[in-house]
């Protein structure tokens, strides 16, 4: 039953908007496509078990349409603190993005996973279905 209810939630993810942050800072924002299926481990002694588990437990993550977005080096941090003349204020910086397309996001650099869903969906409900025309 825990398998059923598994795949169930990660289907209602079918298609739906993921921000994805990696283990060096850079997140992807995609449309989820698929993971990898997860696989019980053979029987096989303990130290096998090991290496199955750093071999096939990677559950990757496939996003289309995917944006990749950057923090500011540490070179563009430091020109910009220069820029604004070295006073004690804080600098505001943009992430850089990038678009990417069809991306494999490896498992093992994943840190966070987050569904951007907006009221309208999460009520199930269509915002523009009680609106007046005037």
């Amino acid at each position: 039953m825990e398998n059923e209810a598994a795949r169930d939630f990660l289907t209602s993810l079918l298609n739906k908007n993921l921000r994805v942050v990696a283990t060096d800072g850079r997140m992807f924002l995609g449309q989820f496509k698929c993971t990898d299926p997860v696989t019980t481990p053979p029987s096989l002694s303990a130290p096998f078990l090991a290496d199955f588990h750093d071999q096939f437990q990677e559950r990757n993550v496939v996003l289309a349409h995917t944006y990749e977005y950057r923090q500011p080096s540490a070179q563009q941090r430091a020109e910009a603190a220069q820029n604004s003349g070295g006073g004690t204020g804080s600098v505001k910086l943009d992430m850089t993005s990038r678009y990417l397309g069809l991306v494999v996001v490896p498992g093992e650099h994943i840190v966070k996973i987050e569904v951007e869903e907006f009221v309208s969906q999460i009520r199930g409900q269509n915002p523009y279905a009680t609106a007046a025309v005037v």
